[in-house]
């Protein structure tokens, strides 16, 4: 695939055979056999297709680990799901341990989780807590050092201690002091960090865990149970399909966290936002994290009413309509723009731009898209 013509010839496919004097690499006609068992098998001829074989199965995704790049391989996996019915034959224990796991497939096992046999659990357990391991190693510092230093300028201290003194704050506050004489600034007042090890902030986590949000769902598990590991934040996390399930208190784990979560079905938002209302008990020092893509149907003005509610009562609302890395979102537009008419932010956000958005959030900035 070094070269431009054979890259066009795999991508025309069968179409482009007779072009016999564009010199192939070696292993053209096995990349070209990859290409043809997603993406032809849904024509007349289907000797090339894969049908309902676990052993052609196997040797296909670790083909197509061979011949592409990680990022295609991923794509061409949830290309296969739709396109030949692998969702089955994920099932099986050897099918699983050759998949390239990241964190589409681990959205597609937690759909698959409540029909999945047991004998294949085990083995969809181990593959999703790597990716997930892998997922929060990556993502938990960031978030951790933002919402850290957020909180730590967010809640001033009139009378700090040395050590508590904000000297790029206090500098600013005093420049006017400036003794040229001397070459230095006399400070009339400190300026402090907050004083840390008590619950400054109060962060909800709504999530939606409708089919459609699985990879959003992943990620609102790694990240809620960052956020729990901080002693100066206490941390909710609510999910809710038709019903409301609270999984607080597994957010010691996000694996935990994600096996309470039951993915598909409907969704009912205003009664999830009902729930998250009974949890606040400081609205001013409260941020809820609604992430749903607001498609809410007969109950959109209840989920309206609601989140305006919330939001008169002194708590910061944010919609995301999606926390991944999988592009522009499906969402509800009409929806979407009533929330922001009430200046609730309504946007999608990716995984590497969230810890930006809670520092903004927790002091109180401007979220923009």
């Amino acid at each position: 695939m070094s070269t431009t013509p054979s890259r066009w010839k795999l991508v025309l496919g069968s179409a482009a055979d007779e072009a016999n004097s564009v010199p192939m690499p070696p292993d053209y006609g096995r990349m070209d056999d990859v290409l043809t068992a997603l993406y032809d098998s849904d024509k007349d001829n289907r000797k090339v297709g894969m049908g309902a074989s676990a052993p052609r199965v196997s040797r296909w995704l670790g083909d197509i680990r061979e011949y592409f790049p990680t990022e295609v391989v991923a794509i061409m996996q949830q290309d296969a799901m739709t396109r030949l019915g692998l969702k089955q034959l994920l099932l099986e224990p050897e099918i699983l341990r050759t998949v390239h796991a990241d964190v589409h497939l681990v959205g597609t096992l937690l759909t698959l989780s409540r029909v999945m046999p047991q004998k294949a659990k085990a083995t969809a357990r181990e593959v999703i807590t790597k990716v997930v391991r892998e997922l929060e190693k990556k993502l938990s510092n960031p978030l951790r050092q933002a919402v850290q230093g957020a909180l730590s300028r967010a809640v001033r201290n009139p009378r700090p201690r040395y050590h508590e003194i904000d000297w790029g704050a206090t500098i600013k506050a005093n420049l006017r002091h400036y003794q040229a004489a001397h070459k230095t600034i006399i400070p009339e007042r400190l300026v402090g960090f907050g004083r840390r090890g008590q619950a400054l902030k109060e962060i909800v986590l709504c999530v939606d865990q409708s089919g459609s949000m699985a990879t959003s769902v992943v990620y609102a598990g790694i990240f809620g149970a960052v956020l729990a590991s901080l002693k100066a934040v206490k941390t909710h996390m609510v999910v809710y399909d038709t019903a409301v399930v609270d999984l607080t208190q597994n957010l010691h784990d996000p694996v935990d966290i994600l096996f309470g979560v039951q993915l598909g079905g409907g969704n009912d938002t205003p009664l999830a936002l009902r729930y998250c209302e009974q949890l606040i008990t400081r609205p001013a020092d409260t941020i809820l994290i609604l992430i749903s893509d607001l498609y809410e149907g007969a109950g959109e003005a209840e989920m309206i009413k609601r989140a305006a509610a919330l939001k008169a009562s002194g708590v910061t609302v944010v919609v995301l309509l999606a926390l991944s890395d999988d592009g522009a979102p499906s969402f509800d537009r009409g929806a979407a723009e009533k929330m922001g008419a009430l200046g609730i932010p309504c946007f999608a956000c990716t995984p590497a731009r969230f810890p930006d958005l809670m520092a903004k959030a927790i002091q109180g900035q401007k979220l923009e898209v």
